[in-house]
């Protein structure tokens, strides 16, 4: 196996708590940073249907100053906005982000903006054709924060917040380090209160983007070690997620792969590939509210695969390698194959969809998906990115 002897590789300095009753943890992590008055960032349907919020309320104690409960799915500007004011009425030194990602990143949002003083528009990551991303330096404090997660979503442990705008470019990025989390709380008691169907979607959004990463020709034994642990535990665990959907244990494990594929892919953001890449996956999601982030990478997996087959079979292979399925004598594009029908039968076993013509997508809105894709920027999709309409035409049919 061929792995790159050039290294960049970055292991955020978070605290871990994980287990039953690791909701504990949250007071103890707060006076170690002196912090005095902690508010709470969670969605309206996680604080209307659980008591997660009250039992986070619970475990601040007399650290507790409120909370503001409107975070919503893909973090609205508008509501990031409410969001601000919400905290900056509260005056706290800790925020506490309660739930998935779309409560993760309106946190983090929150911080940059409240930190910085400037707009969104003044802050939000520039993507020119052809040049680097154009990235706002964020050089003032911040709020720290802690996070009880509820689902394994690779954004808890990053330093950005992709924002959603209505109007283009629709994803807008805040980026600043200081915003990844001083500690992360896994309690199995949080991860059970997510829907079955948000828990797969998410975690599917780590399997699809570890397979992805595994290909990568830029792979140091680092990174390796991460993505080939997070895809051995999601493939051990995604079918008893599904067979035993209210197994706490289950869920903690498959929260793991999250945290190990989002470390290896911040040591590896942004640097080229010659594989053929595209969004359509977030023109997907962004114009179907039904379809989820991990089920639209999901869908184009395949498809993704079978595109960069011939440029990317070396790392393709490496993947059959991983999946136990590459056989001696095996060349590379054999190899690839292999992995391409493996992951193929393996998401139809969970009952994923394969096709876009399952997820209700109307083959007469390709060409409109298309064009929408091919105006967006690119994030970290490297320069052989796919924007010619006919070519994405044509992805999105194989696909349908």
């Amino acid at each position: 196996m061929e792995l790159s002897t050039s290294v960049r590789y970055l292991a955020p300095a978070t605290r871990v708590h994980g287990g039953t009753g690791a909701i504990s943890q949250i007071y103890g992590e707060a006076k170690r940073i002196g912090a005095q008055r902690g508010f709470v960032i969670a969605s309206d349907t996680l604080a209307r249907t659980t008591d997660l919020v009250d039992k986070v309320r619970e475990a601040l104690g007399d650290l507790y100053v409120g909370a503001w409960t409107g975070a919503k799915k893909e973090s609205p500007i508008p509501t990031v906005l409410a969001g601000v004011e919400a905290t900056r009425a509260a005056t706290p030194d800790l925020i506490v982000a309660v739930g998935g990602g779309s409560a993760v990143i309106t946190a983090r949002a929150i911080t940059i903006i409240l930190g910085e003083g400037k707009t969104i528009e003044e802050m939000y990551t520039k993507h020119v054709p052809g040049q680097a991303p154009m990235v706002y330096r964020a050089n003032k404090p911040k709020i720290p924060s802690i996070q009880v997660n509820t689902t394994p979503t690779t954004g808890a442990d990053r330093g950005g917040a992709a924002l959603y705008d209505e109007t283009p470019p629709h994803r807008k990025e805040l980026y600043d380090p200081r915003t990844r989390p001083l500690a992360m709380i896994v309690d199995p008691e949080a991860l059970l209160t997510a829907p079955l169907s948000l828990y797969l979607d998410t975690s599917l959004t780590t399997f699809s983007g570890t397979i992805g990463s595994l290909t990568s020709p830029t792979l140091n034994a680092l990174s390796y070690a991460d993505e080939r642990q997070a895809l051995e535990l999601s493939v051990a665990y995604l079918p008893q997620l599904v067979a035993r959907p209210d197994d706490g244990e289950v869920r903690f494990q498959l929260f793991m792969p999250a945290l190990l594929a989002n470390r290896a892919s911040q040591s590896t953001y942004n640097i080229q590939g010659r594989n053929r890449s595209h969004g359509l996956d977030r023109a997907i999601r962004y114009t179907y509210p039904h379809i989820g982030q991990g089920t639209a990478a999901a869908v184009f997996l395949v498809t993704n695969m079978r595109l960069n087959k011939e440029v990317m079979a070396k790392g393709q292979a490496r993947v059959a390698e991983v999946l136990g399925v590459r056989r001696p004598g095996m060349s590379d594009l054999e190899a690839a194959e292999t992995a391409i029908l493996w992951v193929e039968a393996f998401l139809r076993s969970l009952g994923v969809a394969t096709r876009l013509r399952d997820l209700n997508v109307p083959r007469e809105d390709l060409r409109r998906l298309a064009e929408r894709d091919a105006v967006a920027p690119a994030f970290g999709q490297g320069l052989n990115r796919v924007t010619n309409v006919d070519e994405l035409v044509s992805i999105l049919e194989m696909t349908w």
